[in-house]
């Protein structure tokens, strides 16, 4: 009881919450192009046992960030992979010969363009899924796929937040909206999509997965990936 107390009452300030443009515009000097952390890392081990073949195939690596998804669409075989953000300062930290500035929510490309479309961690940034879904049906081929993840929303409704530390020491959280299954059910089947898959990697349950905060309690799950298909 009296180190629960101490802990309620000596507890670290809340990190301030920065808007994800502001968070990206700090973070990105700093920001490698692969899975730099435990949430990523189990994020991206998630995303990739759901991963259709690549060979052949136009990739698109939506909210890309620094290019890790393209870069590994590309080295799975992908003969096209374009990076997406709406961060400049994260595509400049970029190494993609193929990128372009833009929202998940007004992207400049034809319908029916690419085979593939990977989104991670990124939509739990926006308040709505709606026009990000509609946008992502829009420009994949009849037949074609997405694979999206974010932060679950479990761990987030729970206190935990999406925080990351500037190159300056400060830590600072994310904007985020957490995003309920039902959420993204509903607005993938109004854009003509269908989630036929979904992974939920829980700490101390699943091989591997690690989560920053000791408090998380075992079995909750850090992650959800799900995978849509048109």
């Amino acid at each position: 009881m009296i180190a629960r107390l101490r802990k309620r009452w000596f507890a670290a300030p809340a990190p301030t919450t920065l808007s994800s443009l502001s968070a990206y515009d700090k973070w990105a000097a700093a920001y490698p192009p692969d899975a730099h952390n435990a949430l990523m890392q189990a994020e991206q081990a998630a995303l990739l046992n759901l991963l259709p073949p690549l060979a052949g195939k136009t990739v698109l690596d939506l909210a890309c960030g620094t290019g890790r998804y393209a870069l590994l669409a590309l080295e799975r075989g992908a003969t096209f992979a374009l990076g997406v953000d709406n961060s400049p300062a994260m595509l400049r930290a970029n190494a993609l010969p193929l990128r372009a500035l833009a929202t998940t929510e007004a992207l400049p490309l034809r319908n029916a363009s690419f085979d593939g479309i990977i989104c991670g961690l990124a939509l739990g940034h926006l308040p709505r899924l709606d026009t990000s879904l509609r946008e992502i049906a829009r420009i994949l081929k009849p037949g074609g796929w997405a694979l999206i993840s974010d932060f679950h929303p479990f761990i987030f409704l729970n206190g935990q937040r999406r925080t990351f530390t500037a190159p300056d020491g400060s830590t600072y959280a994310v904007e985020h909206y957490a995003h309920l299954y039902a959420d993204y059910h509903r607005a993938a089947a109004e854009a003509g999509l269908r989630v036929d898959a979904v992974a939920e990697p829980r700490l101390g349950i699943d091989a591997g997965v690690r989560f920053a905060n000791a408090d998380t309690r075992a079995g909750t799950p850090v992650v959800i990936v799900y995978r849509m298909v048109k």
